[in-house]
């Protein structure tokens, strides 16, 4: 990199100043916790150095195979070792991350691919017949596909395209890495759900990453050799930047490829885990786990969930069994979790359903973020009254670049000088805030607001009930009015009059449900709801 020396001899040098990336953690891991435990897997054990030889290999080899720097490689993997080695190792060589959700269809991976316009894809021996299918339907050049087969999961290579241990051999174990010289270069491609319309696609840039790495040990007090079980899909925000913050605190990842409460507690119980992220619906499922299915342990489990407001029953019931849950927001715009909820001592006398209230709210801002707030519509902050209702809006250095190849839809998001979220919340005095509804999901029934997320949370108090979303249903009337979709716990049952009844007892006469339906309730592959589905229903009924 060539400097230039202001007229007062006080310029950045090689020596003053380096462009901050969350490659720099495994670097100086590889030397630092050369022989600490970096990735376990079933049989699979990996110290730092054996991970750092990993990726740089990767690296090479994919440069080798004709990755350029800026271009894009993609993966469809679950939450398995080569994840993990490719969150190091596709930006190594310079190539930017494109992780793909393993649960999408057919048209909207090869759309991704399109879009992102993939030069090559490392893909789950379980997921090479969507990468293929994805391919044939791509209008523009395919990416070179790379298997990797699990075996330990019992998924064998398919033998149909090139091994990702063979394509690891081709590279040079010696090989240099290519940092970036300017820290907003693009690291990572995420696309958004993509429920209204094609998924847009996230950009990420090195500096972003890398204060997510610095802001979430602050906020979550991490100690160093934490054991972090990797719950939260590395497709899903990079899994919240966490596998690129691991190497700074020489902490284990406890791969996790298919999520459920046995593999939760076994490896709390067997891998001495301490922590992992989850959405709400990660907690349910430990909360109604089977006896059979749990195994005791002898310490606290920390825990960061996101990804949908907790209802504050669900938050009571895992306290009592051993984990501490802070509640933290974010979107994929802003690389994850951007808000926290920071516990004041003080309300350690507090009942426990006051106690898990407050841990239900979305929270202040994290460190690295510069201003979280909640405005109208001509961006004036409401007031700290916990009852006025706005947009949440966030500017800071873990804010994306952009939305990729559409400039229109990046200028509307950063309107005014803020990211602007479409999530609707309150403030409190103290600055904290909650989470009242997206935009889309506000049910106005007879001119009057109803927060689905309000009656949500009252019916998840009923014994009976695992899940359940509230979303507007077209009425003659009102207009709209609340419909709930519930899905009982194993084992239970329930009316929809009790239902009903039940609500009506805990909320105002026009929040309460006008119909109940009982079934599985559709979701993605992070535990969100797909409420738009359900709208779907409720338009039928």
């Amino acid at each position: 990199m060539g400097w230039m020396q202001d007229e007062t001899g006080l310029g950045k040098t090689a020596a003053n100043y380096v462009p901050l990336t969350p490659l720099s953690h495994l670097q100086r891991a590889a030397v630092v916790f050369a022989e600490r435990e970096a990735l376990v897997y079933g049989r699979i054990r990996r110290t730092y150095a054996a991970y750092h030889g990993r990726v740089t290999q990767l690296a090479s080899a994919l440069t080798k195979a004709g990755i350029q720097p800026g271009d894009v490689v993609a993966t469809i993997l679950p939450n398995v070792p080569a994840q993990s080695e490719a969150a190091f190792g596709v930006p190594a060589c310079g190539a930017v991350l494109n992780t793909i959700n393993t649960r999408l269809d057919v048209d909207t991976v090869a759309y991704i691919f399109d879009h992102g316009a993939a030069k090559l894809a490392l893909v789950d021996s379980q997921f090479l017949p969507l990468a293929m299918a994805a391919i044939d339907l791509m209008e523009g050049p395919a990416p070179l596909i790379i298997e990797v087969p699990d075996d330990q999961a019992g998924v064998p290579a398919m033998a149909a395209q090139q091994n990702y241990e063979d394509f690891l051999e081709t590279g040079d174990p010696a090989f240099k890495w290519v940092m970036p010289e300017d820290e907003w270069e693009s690291l990572a491609l995420n696309y958004t759900s993509g429920t209204t319309g094609r998924p847009k696609g996230v950009v990420y840039h090195h500096r972003g990453a890398y204060l997510m790495t610095m802001g979430t040990p602050i906020s979550w007090e991490l100690p160093l050799f934490m054991r972090y079980l990797q719950i939260v899909p590395l497709f899903h925000c990079n899994g919240w930047n966490h596998t690129w913050m691991m190497p700074a605190l020489g902490g284990t990842v406890v791969c996790c490829r298919d999520i459920s409460a046995k593999a939760v507690y076994d490896a709390i119980a067997d891998e001495g885990v301490t922590h992992f992220g989850g959405a709400p619906i990660v907690l349910n499922m430990i909360v109604n786990a089977a006896e059979a299915d749990r195994k005791p342990f002898d310490h606290t489990v920390e825990v960061f969930t996101a990804g949908a407001p907790p209802a504050p029953a669900t938050l009571a019931a895992i306290g009592k069994l051993g984990f501490n849950i802070k509640q933290v927001y974010g979107l994929t715009e802003t690389y994850g979790h951007v808000t926290e909820c920071i516990w004041d001592p003080e309300w350690d006398s507090l009942p426990n359903d006051e106690q898990a209230s407050i841990k239900a709210r979305q929270g202040v801002a994290f460190p690295m973020m510069e201003d979280v707030t909640v405005v109208d519509d001509q961006m004036t902050p409401v007031p700290r009254d916990s009852a006025s209702q706005g947009e949440i809006v966030m500017r800071g250095n873990t804010v994306m670049k952009g939305y990729l190849k559409n400039p229109e839809a990046t200028e509307k998001a950063f309107a005014g000088g803020y990211f602007h979220s479409e999530d609707l919340a309150v403030q409190y005095p103290d600055g904290s805030i909650q989470i009242s509804d997206r935009a889309k999901d506000i049910i106005i029934s007879g001119g009057e607001n109803i927060s689905s997320v309000e009656v949500e949370g009252a019916l998840m108090h009923h014994p009976a009930v695992n899940l359940c979303a509230v979303v507007a249903k077209p009425d003659d009337k009102w207009g709209e009015v609340p419909c709930a979709f519930v899905e009982l716990k194993e084992g239970a049952a329930a009316e929809e009059a009790e239902i009903i009844a039940f609500a009506r007892e805990r909320l105002a006469g026009f929040k309460t449900p006008k119909a109940v339906v009982f079934q599985e309730l559709p979701k993605t592959s992070t535990g969100k709801i797909q409420k738009f589905e359900l709208r779907k229903l409720a338009k039928e009924l």
